[in-house]
């Protein structure tokens, strides 16, 4: 393993659109953010298709298990599947997946934290990408916990993913809490759940003009939830609902 592409322990690596409509999914993206799609083999004939931003592979499209409905899913790095996953289910969490490898590319498992909100645990067995200063627009910036009980979740994710947290004053919008590893944030935990929504992690992906795009998004078909507003220092987001039922936030952030 290269020291250009060492194990990032606590970094959001690949996001999964999961849904019964692949190919409505590639479209509406493709068209809102230009991302292609690109075949990866998985043997027996069976292929991958994986979310690519130019040159970089971003996450893919899968099937749901189960009458689960359309979602996107998170994989954070851990430095061993099976011991996050032993983690995680003696203090409360649930096994959804459990831990297997694909050749030549990692080790993976689903789980559920206490209050419900499903992330994927992630060995590369090539490491992963170095994080950049400022990542490029249609790529994933940021993501964040909705969930029931914040405190529970910061604790469950220390243990499991091996995050640290602080909180912000969001002044009438409450305690907003920034996790990270390393010095490093990688999201936020936040107790604004819509109402009927079961905790989840929402990713952020960068845009140019948010107002922009979540017309386009609207165009093409998507549902608007929240916004666009600025969040003061920090950007101007939105979230919407595609047309496959999968909820994403979007953000421009502010220049720092």
């Amino acid at each position: 393993m290269s020291e250009q592409r060492k194990l990032i322990p606590g970094k959001f690596v690949w996001y999964e659109h999961v849904s019964r409509d692949a190919k409505k999914a590639q479209a509406f993206y493709g068209d809102l953010f230009g991302w292609k799609v690109e075949p990866f083999p998985m043997g027996g004939g069976a292929t991958y298709d994986m979310i690519k931003a130019g040159e970089q592979m971003l996450g893919g499209y899968a099937a749901p298990e189960g009458g689960s409905a359309a979602h996107w899913i998170s994989y954070a790095c851990v430095e061993s599947v099976d011991d996050a996953v032993k983690i995680a289910t003696g203090i409360g969490g649930r096994l959804v997946t459990p831990a297997y490898d694909v050749p030549q590319v990692g080790r993976m498992a689903r789980i559920a934290d206490p209050q419900g909100g499903e992330l994927c645990v992630y060995t590369s067995f090539s490491g992963n990408d170095p994080d950049v200063a400022d990542v490029p627009v249609g790529t994933f910036t940021w993501n964040e916990l909705h969930t029931t009980d914040p405190k529970a979740a910061l604790s469950f994710y220390g243990k499991v993913v091996g995050f640290t947290h602080r909180s912000m004053d969001m002044g009438p919008a409450g305690t907003y809490f920034i996790v990270g590893r390393n010095g490093i944030d990688r999201g936020g935990v936040t107790p604004h759940l819509p109402p009927g929504a079961q905790p989840h992690w929402l990713p952020y992906v960068r845009v140019e003009n948010t107002d922009a795009s979540l017309a386009r998004a609207k165009k093409a078909g998507a549902k608007v939830l929240f916004g666009p507003e600025d969040i003061a220092g920090v950007g101007r987001f939105a979230t919407f609902e595609d047309p496959t039922g999968a909820v994403l936030a979007i953000i421009k952030p502010s220049p720092q």
